[in-house]
């Protein structure tokens, strides 16, 4: 069973995919449970919310770490779609590197932040906060393995294509 480097790609970008609905649904199935408890029912549960939000930060950060592509991201281009493809390279470089030294630069600390936090626990969950706050680290990581590899493309590649706003997706 040799897959190829794509086939496997493929994969885990479905498997993301996967996880990150499963936390969408998981989100909403609580959300739909806070409102019967709350307004129903008329006896609100405060792990619900809790539950919610901490799934809130998981999904947006694990989408964006594996799901959402580069061309999906927001972003102003008003000058970087008139720019030509030399301009362009540049334009992706100079923000490639920022972003990469910005979180070179903070990922000790955030690492020191994040593995600090395991003294405190959720209100209702007692869920470690080390652990909820610890997808921004994957994030981080994911972030700066993504700007690697694309300014790695940008630099011996070819320049970065034009955006063409008819063909762009919704970023979901």
């Amino acid at each position: 069973m040799n897959a190829n480097p794509r086939e496997i790609a493929g994969r885990l970008y479905r498997l993301a995919e996967a996880v990150l609905a499963a936390m969408m649904a998981l989100m909403f199935a609580t959300f739909i449970l806070q409102i019967v408890f709350r307004y129903l029912l008329n006896f609100p549960i405060g792990w619900t919310n809790e539950l919610s939000v901490m799934l809130w930060i998981w999904l947006v950060l694990w989408g964006a770490a594996f799901v959402i592509r580069e061309e999906e991201e927001i972003r102003f281009d008003l000058f970087y779609a008139s720019a030509g493809p030399g301009i362009r390279r540049v334009m992706f470089m100079t923000a490639a590197v920022a972003l990469i030294v910005l979180y070179t630069i903070s990922l000790p600390a955030v690492f020191d932040y994040v593995t600090f936090m395991k003294v405190e626990h959720t209100a209702y969950l007692k869920f470690r906060f080390d652990w909820l706050f610890s997808i921004y680290l994957v994030f981080a990581v994911a972030t700066l393995m993504r700007y690697l590899w694309l300014s790695w493309q940008a630099a011996f590649g070819p320049a970065p294509e034009k955006p063409d706003p008819t063909q762009m997706g919704s970023g979901t």
